[in-house]
Order: C-alpha cells, then sequence, then structure tokens
C-alpha cells in the first residue's frame, strides 16, 4: 500500500484528544511487510461463490459469516468509563494556589478550579472486577466510575497504568461480573474478519464489523522512543469514546484493545488501531503481579533493513532488521549478537520491522530467554539472549507497598519507573489517598510526588520519617512535581 501523506497526525479514539491528519491512501499492491507469518487463524471462513452480502456502509459481508455469537459474548463485558479531573484556569494560580488554598480553605477567585470530564470504554478481564483500557482514557483521573451494560454504575480505582503502550488497569469491588478471554493477536491475519466493541455513549454496548487491514503498524502517537508502538490496524468503524474497547475475533476472543483513529476530521474515516492482546495479556498480569510493567530490552539499537543494507549484508532479500550498535553489557552482546548482524526472527516470529521487533520483546520480561535467529556472513546464525531490564539487570521491580503517614496526612507510594522517566527524576513517593491533614489543607492534590523533605530526598518510609524528624526550626519544608510536571514547593508550621 503506497501512501501520500500531508499534514500527518492521529486521533486518539477516546477522552476528548483528537489530532490532525490528512491521509490520501492509494490503494494497491501491498509491499510494506506488515503481513502475518504465524500459523493459521483460529477461524477461516471461505465465503461460497455467489453467496448473498449484507450490504454496509464501509463493506460486503459475506452471508456465511456469522458475528452473532461473538457481539453476544462481548456485549456485557465493555463498559463505559467515565473520568473527572481538575485543570486550574491560570499557570500563575497554579503556583500560588496551593498558599491561597492553605489560607483562605478552598480554589478562591478567577483562578478556581474547573472540573474536567472524560469518556471512554473498557473491557472486563476477570470477574472479580479488573478492567483494562487505555492510559489517556484514565490519565490523570481523580474520579473514575464504570458503567456496565446493564447500566449498573460503580466507582473504579486505578491499579496502575503503562504510558509507553496506552494502557491501564482499573478495578472495581464487585462479583461474578461477564469477561472476555483473551485471544493470539500473533496468530491473527490480514484478511481476518473482526468486531469493535465500544460504549461511546453511556446507552449500551456498540458493535461494529471489518477486517484486520494491516499488523505492525507505527504511527507515531506515544511520543516516545521506547514506547511499544505495533498495532493492529482495522476497518472496522471506530470514534471518540470508543477507546479502551474490545476488538475480537469472530469467536468473541480477546485480540485487542482499540485505541486511535486515522482522521482529518475527528471521526472515522477508514482507518482505526488496536493495541495487540499479548502485550495487553502481558502489561495486564505485571500490573497485578508486580504493581508496575516489567519492561525487557534485548540490547540493540537498529535500523530498518534497505535495498542498500541487504546488498551490504550479502542478502537477496531485504528482510531482517539490521543491528547498527550493541549496548554494553547488554543481553545481545553476551549472547555473541554484533553491530552489522540481521535479526531475522525471535522466537520463530519474523521480524521485519522495528514495529515487530518491539512487539514481540514487548511480551517478555526482563529474565527471561529468547532465540534470535540473524543472518551474518552470509549464514543463518541462532542465538539464546537473556533480556535485560533498562539498567542491565535481570531483576524484577516491584512497587513499595502503600504506607500512611499520618504527620502528613497521606498515603503514599514509591513512584514507579514510568513517571520517574517521565518526569526526569530518580527519586519520590507519590500520594495515593489524601486524607485529612497539612498536605490537604495546603491544597495538595493526589497524584502529587513529594521529592524531598527539609532538603533531604525521600524514596521510602523510613527516608520520610528521618527527613520529618530533621526539622528547620519550627516548619518543614517539602518539595515535589505534579504528573503534569508542574513543580511545587511549600512550607508548613509544625
Amino acid at each position: 500500500m503506497k501512501e501520500n501523506l500531508k499534514n500527518i497526525g492521529y486521533g486518539l479514539a477516546g477522552g476528548a484528544i483528537v489530532l490532525i491528519v490528512s491521509m490520501l491512501f492509494s490503494l494497491g499492491n501491498n509491499s510494506d511487510n506488515t503481513g502475518d507469518n504465524s500459523s493459521e487463524a483460529r477461524m477461516n471462513v471461505q465465503p461460497q461463490v455467489n453467496a448473498p452480502v449484507y450490504q454496509t456502509a464501509f463493506a460486503s459481508v459475506p452471508q456465511d459469516v456469522d458475528f452473532v455469537d461473538a457481539a453476544d459474548k462481548t456485549v456485557n463485558a465493555v463498559v463505559h468509563i467515565r473520568t473527572e479531573m481538575t485543570r486550574r484556569s491560570s499557570s500563575y494560580d497554579d503556583f500560588f494556589g496551593s498558599l491561597r488554598e492553605y489560607l483562605y480553605g478552598g480554589p478562591q477567585g478567577p483562578g478556581r478550579s474547573n472540573t474536567l470530564v472524560g469518556f471512554g470504554s473498557g473491557v472486563v478481564l476477570s470477574d472479580d472486577g479488573y478492567i483494562v483500557t487505555n492510559n489517556h482514557v484514565v490519565e490523570g483521573a481523580e474520579k473514575i466510575e464504570v458503567t456496565f451494560n446493564d447500566r449498573r454504575q460503580l466507582k473504579a480505582t486505578l491499579v496502575g497504568n503503562d504510558p509507553t503502550t496506552d494502557l491501564a488497569l482499573i478495578k472495581v469491588e464487585a462479583k461474578d461480573l461477564a469477561f472476555l478471554v483473551f485471544g493470539d493477536s500473533d496468530k491473527t491475519k490480514v484478511g481476518e474478519w473482526v468486531l469493535a466493541v465500544g460504549n461511546p455513549f453511556n446507552l449500551t454496548s456498540t458493535v461494529t464489523a471489518g477486517i484486520i487491514s494491516a499488523k505492525a503498524r507505527n504511527i507515531n502517537i506515544l511520543g516516545s522512543g521506547s514506547s511499544i508502538e505495533s498495532f493492529i490496524q482495522t476497518d472496522a468503524v471506530i470514534n471518540r469514546g470508543n477507546s479502551g474497547g474490545a476488538l475480537v475475533n469472530t469467536i468473541g476472543e480477546l485480540i485487542g484493545i482499540n485505541a486511535a483513529i486515522a482522521s482529518h476530521t475527528g471521526v472515522y474515516e477508514g482507518y482505526s488501531f488496536a493495541i495487540p492482546s499479548n502485550i495487553v495479556r502481558k502489561v495486564a498480569d505485571d500490573i497485578i503481579r508486580f504493581g508496575e510493567p516489567q519492561r525487557a530490552y534485548l540490547g540493540v539499537e537498529i535500523r530498518e533493513m534497505t535495498k542498500e543494507l541487504a546488498e551490504e549484508t550479502g542478502q537477496d532479500l531485504i528482510k531482517g532488521v539490521y543491528i547498527a550498535n550493541v549496548t554494553d553489557n547488554g543481553g545481545a552482546q553476551e549472547a555473541g549478537l554484533r553491530s552489522g548482524d540481521v535479526i531475522r526472527k525471535v522466537n520463530e516470529s519474523e521480524v521485519n520491522s522495528l514495529s515487530q521487533l518491539l512487539e514481540v520483546i514487548g511480551q517478555h520480561r526482563p529474565g527471561d530467554k529468547v532465540k534470535v535467529e540473524v543472518f551474518s556472513k552470509n549464514r543463518l546464525k541462532s542465538f539464546d539472549v537473556t533480556l535485560k531490564n533498562q539498567t542491565g539487570t535481570t531483576e524484577l521491580v516491584k512497587r513499595e507497598e502503600r504506607f500512611v503517614n499520618e504527620t502528613l496526612g497521606v498515603s503514599l507510594e514509591k513512584v514507579s519507573a514510568n513517571d520517574r522517566k517521565t518526569l526526569g527524576i530518580m527519586h519520590g513517593l507519590k500520594i495515593a489517598e489524601l486524607n485529612e491533614g497539612v498536605m490537604k489543607r495546603g491544597g495538595i492534590s493526589k497524584g502529587f510526588i513529594i521529592t524531598s523533605v527539609n532538603g533531604q530526598k525521600v524514596n521510602s518510609k523510613s527516608e520520610l520519617e528521618s527527613a520529618l524528624g530533621n526539622q528547620n526550626g519550627q516548619t518543614t519544608r517539602i518539595q515535589g512535581v505534579y504528573p503534569n510536571g508542574m513543580k511545587i514547593s511549600f512550607e508548613f508550621i509544625n
């Protein structure tokens, strides 16, 4: 497929986030190497010759393709998500607001807080209330409310999130909920029929049908070099509010979480994108087991293969990804991979682009071993590579359990690796719950990260207690940062 792009941008399908894109697709030969070479899909329905079809706005559906069972399995496991967050109307008030609220007991004057409301969808993963959605649906939310297909409404809490995959896990207190089972997104095929299910209008779940148009799409919307973008592209209709909804196959298995649309109007125009279910399953399991995602790295810097690189490496075909550099002390270096090698496969999955490599590695944790097939010096070689974390070890990071500090009136937890990287901080304690106390009276909100107390860095319960005991006179000075990057420093009298 050849693409002539002008003013490129991609709209996130949920919340209120829509970017701008002008796209002219010329549909012809598909030579972008995004096809899947894995084993057969779970269901292969061949239309009969001259079989009647159902005409839709975007496709002609063969009559013998039945979506009824898949839809029936899915609609009750897809929920509507409503979020609320507070945004101040001026940066000046952001800076002085804490002092004003401490003195006067609430927002004052023209800089008062405004409540922003956002909407999206989510997919129930377990009968006891774990729900996966997009990170951009719940990011920064102070209140999360879930509405089920039967109109029940429950409050939800954020369990954990992963901005690098745009996924988040929330939880409601409930039992015996309808939920979806995971399918194997690696086995999906281009041309396979799929259903997109979302609950964008807080009515009941909406179902649309389409086919998988492409796989391993990188559309550059997550804004980080370490982000995993390897979307399933589909032409099933998805609009604003569908972010976090389900993409399922014809037997009702979850194969993706809908995340974005390609549009220059803000509404659906033919292409949408979903996060593969194998990534979703791994991230959700990490958050439940460890409190935060466990990111594994191969330890290489790569370049997309070109005709010139293929000739340089002695390949007849433009296949694989080229290793431009091998990271010191990384798993690839220790296994024997070298600059100039060409990665062809990882664990029997063909790799022909950066997004494909990120997707297959993203399904593993530090310490896992993968089999890497490379083309080196005119022959194929196989290496067993032990994946490592970003610091070059195989250790898994577990979020410290929450603890309460009565002096400040807060429940705190250690800052996640993702927050540290995003905010450019090395340490800190995040406010998970805000109770009555000096922090609340000072106007500090849930989510604020305390980085130092009385000039002493804090990264644990013991360090915080030590810093609070190290008082300078009768005041305590606290410094920190909000998730949006705004830094705050204030003092209170003991």
